[in-house]
């Protein structure tokens, strides 16, 4: 990290202005050599300055120059930014500036990792930036903005906290046994703070899931035979016109997809292809992606057509979704039914062409993933797939150290299981990594971030 970087902080296109971000030792320097006007190695910390950026004589554009000194920045570097108009051309042109004055182009997230190495952030408050830029509803975002000011780290170190306090008293006692006056610990007064750690990390986890849940949202894929009224369903459910609807069957040859929010939380619609037996290679192109859906999906919606028998195809359908969380939609009931009765406890009859019966649907999905008991008041989630793996990896470590201690294992073999528990709560908030680990956390970032 001994070289300055620099990155396109914001999107690049046209816009009312671009800001162009340098961070390392020489970031101030660097930008001084094509910003002339006033020495910025004479400025105070955390003040803007205007001005305008130089190539040689030429005039490259007016800005706005925001100088923060180490140690207090985004790196704890130096950093530089640089307002500019917006606009392709000016921006790169500014870009390819600094580059030639001896900058480095930033690898996507590396400034929030150079923030990590330097120690002003952890890797869930890391977690917390990235959420709070694709925060697509306000659950979201207050569940990020938690993570961003360290609320979720808290508990992570409290539950190492414990797991120390453990640890060291167990090696005081190996260590020192001739001493009198130390408590001498047994596996009886471990036991205690052991199931509290793991009814700590259980509680976690649960909330965690509902964090996951309100980061990602659902995808809920709609699927049925053609003509049952699926696309019909997806622009109820979207209040637009985004499927193509018609009376010919296979209409929807792809894949249509489209979000709305639930109680907070996102659905993603996904409106597959008609499922049935096709020799139009087309159409059997989309009944494929329609069956990779339901594999892939968190909710099944079987819509099935309630003037109309069911089909072998309806019967084959009903049998892929039932070890997935479905809900089976009868649709049409303005029209007579005909439909047999469906042994479910998951069944709502609706009318797109009414508009009937949507609102208990949305009731019915709020159920299945019980989105009304989801927390919101403290919304300390971990969200990641990697923290919850890895929260689960050292409570199944703290369950196997219980069960040891009601089998009368000694305690210095207790202890090296306590102690990889330790570890692994350690990788979560970044006490302990692997570089390989960061490299893939952070290409997720944008790259001037």
């Amino acid at each position: 990290m001994n070289d300055t970087i620099v990155g396109i902080s914001t999107a690049l296109g046209v816009g009312a202005i671009s800001i162009i971000r340098v961070s390392g030792s020489e970031a101030i320097n660097i930008v001084n050599m094509v910003f002339k006007e006033k020495n910025l190695n004479n400025v105070d910390t955390h003040t803007i300055h205007y001005g305008h950026i130089f190539d040689g004589d030429d005039v490259i554009d007016e800005v706005l120059v925001s100088v923060m000194k180490k140690p207090k920045s985004y790196t704890t570097e130096d950093v530089v930014e640089i307002n500019c108009h917006g606009g392709i051309a000016t921006t790169n042109k500014i870009l390819e500036l600094l580059i030639k004055k001896g900058c480095r182009l930033a690898e996507p997230g590396e400034f929030t990792k150079r923030a990590f190495l330097n120690g002003r952030i952890d890797l869930i408050e890391a977690d917390g930036i990235m959420n709070l830029i694709e925060a697509k509803s306000e659950t979201a975002r207050k569940m990020a903005i938690n993570q961003l000011n360290g609320n979720v780290s808290l508990m992570i170190k409290d539950l190492r906290d414990d797991l120390v306090q453990v640890i060291s008293n167990i090696e005081v006692n190996i260590d020192y046994p001739e001493y009198d006056d130390i408590e001498v610990i047994t596996n009886e007064k471990i036991l205690p703070i052991l199931k509290q750690v793991k009814d700590k990390i259980i509680k976690i986890i649960k909330l965690s899931e509902d964090g996951k849940l309100i980061k990602e949202g659902i995808k809920v894929c709609l699927v049925g035979r053609p003509n049952v009224g699926k696309s019909s369903l997806l622009n109820t459910l979207l209040g637009e016109n985004k499927a193509i609807v018609t009376d010919i069957a296979g209409t929807t040859r792809d894949i249509v997809e489209g979000t709305i929010q639930l109680d907070g939380i996102i659905l993603n619609l996904i409106d597959t292809a008609g499922i049935r037996d096709t020799n139009n290679i087309v159409e059997k192109i989309g009944v494929e992606k329609s069956k990779e859906a339901i594999y892939n999906c968190d909710l099944v919606i079987l819509v099935l057509n309630n003037n109309e028998h069911l089909t072998d195809e309806d019967r084959q359908l009903l049998k892929i979704i039932e070890n997935k969380t479905n809900i089976i939609v009868i649709n049409k009931i303005d029209l007579d039914k005909k439909i047999e009765s469906i042994d479910s406890a998951n069944v709502v009859e609706i009318s797109t062409k009414d508009n009937i019966g949507i609102d208990k649907l949305k009731n019915k999905i709020k159920e299945l993933f019980n989105l009304e008991k989801i927390e919101q008041s403290d919304m300390n989630y971990l969200t990641s797939a990697r923290s919850i793996g890895l929260l689960k990896k050292a409570c199944d470590i703290i369950y196997n150290v219980i069960d040891k201690i009601n089998d009368n294992i000694e305690l210095d073999l207790l202890e090296l299981d306590i102690k990889e528990a330790w570890n692994i709560l350690g990788e979560i908030i970044g006490a302990t990594y692997k570089e390989e680990l960061l490299d893939e956390m952070f290409k997720r970032f944008c790259l001037g971030k």
